[in-house]
């Protein structure tokens, strides 16, 4: 079976470039598929995570983020001259590579696929939520173009998403929406963390999203219980200048540190992981955190934390945004290293679910159901 994928770029060290690779690796070598990765924006950038040899990967060469270097009409003419390019483009991948089905994974060129897909099965797999444009907070013209999408779906083979609340939400412009979490490098060292360490591990971006304000905001209630304790984020993001500096004044603990391939290595130097997402479509942290043995506390956002913890068994769920609540439970952490261990054990077993032999025969399935559909 051949597989086209669908993305932007694949140029950050951020979840949705993991599970790519990940899933594309698992697909050739796992059931004998070919996989093809098609972005659209990727030029000189260099790949953050390396692909399988039977992987092959190709950059369509559209740069449709060229656009914001023109105004009024000018962009408008740029925008339609590169949609004819990607259509184009697009058509001639999908023919070369005789593929049976295709992955959308950004929903913005919903509208273009519309236009090249005939016989073939697609469908969009998102690592995004339904409401994301309004949890962002985003604008009315962002919003328009999102609505024009989501209609697009309609005419897909279906959408999949990562969590069951999720899901109902897309079930608005597609009634077949199966749930498939995500493919998850877990721990399988056989080493793992004993809880002992000093140390609170975050790790994500720096953007809107990732909810940096509260995570600061948390670690000034715990600094002030437990000045011993060191807060160590792992990350990137157009908002890491912004808060180096608040938090170089401020000097309560926290670490800063660039993205690492060996990030699982740093979990089990850890004691507990942290999430103050404003909305979490997955969480792909959480279950790698608990697989090398961490606790995890994390707000209760949309969607994800829900569908990984089982709240006071392999980590604490506090209501979303609050504040007190959350430095409360990461006390009741540091000051317990007995709890710490039970729930960094029970984690351990709890991340299994996401091993890539339980995961990825749900995606051969569904390729098959949709290839005998059509």
């Amino acid at each position: 079976m051949n597989i086209i994928y669908i993305t932007d770029t694949l140029a950050l060290w951020g979840g949705i470039e993991k599970v790519l690779s990940c899933k594309a690796k698992e697909l050739t070598e796992r059931f004998g598929y070919n996989v093809r990765i098609l972005t659209t924006n990727q030029g000189s950038h260099p790949l953050p995570f390396e692909f399988s040899d039977n992987v092959s990967y190709v950059d369509l060469g559209i740069n449709l983020h060229h656009q914001y270097r023109y105004k009024s009409f000018a962009r408008l003419l740029f925008m339609y001259k590169t949609r004819k390019l990607f259509i184009s483009r697009l058509q001639e991948q999908i023919n070369e590579f005789h593929a049976d089905v295709v992955v959308l994974v950004m929903l913005n060129y919903a509208d273009v696929i519309c236009e090249v897909m005939n016989n073939i099965p697609w469908i969009f797999e998102s690592h995004s939520s339904y409401h994301s444009e309004k949890f962002e907070r985003k604008g009315i013209f962002y919003r328009f173009n999102c609505f024009v999408n989501k209609r697009c779906l309609r005419r897909a083979s279906g959408v999949v998403a990562l969590t069951k609340k999720d899901a109902q939400n897309w079930q608005i412009v597609n009634s077949f929406t199966p749930v498939i979490p995500n493919v998850v490098h877990l721990n399988d060292t056989g080493n793992y963390s004993d809880c002992s360490s000093h140390h609170v591990i975050f790790v994500g971006r720096f953007f809107y999203q990732k909810g940096i304000d509260s995570l600061i905001d948390v670690w000034k209630l715990v600094h002030q219980k437990h000045p011993d304790w060191i807060l160590d984020i792992y990350g990137e993001g157009e908002l890491k200048d912004y808060y180096v500096k608040i938090i170089e004044k401020l000097n309560i603990n926290i670490v800063i540190h660039r993205p690492e391939s060996t990030i699982l290595q740093r979990y089990c130097e850890s004691s507990m992981l942290l999430l103050t997402s404003v909305y979490e479509p997955f969480g792909l942290v959480m279950p790698e955190a608990m697989s090398c043995g961490l606790p995890v506390v994390a707000f209760d956002c949309p969607y994800g934390p829900a569908d990984i913890i089982t709240d006071g068994v392999d980590g604490f769920l506090v209501k979303n945004r609050d504040i007190n609540e959350f430095a409360n439970r990461v006390c009741q952490l540091i000051e317990d290293k007995e709890l710490r261990i039970r729930m960094g054990r029970a984690a351990i077993k709890s991340a299994q679910r996401y091993r890539a032999d339980v995961i990825m025969p749900k995606w051969k399935e569904l390729f098959e159901r949709l290839c005998q559909k059509e």
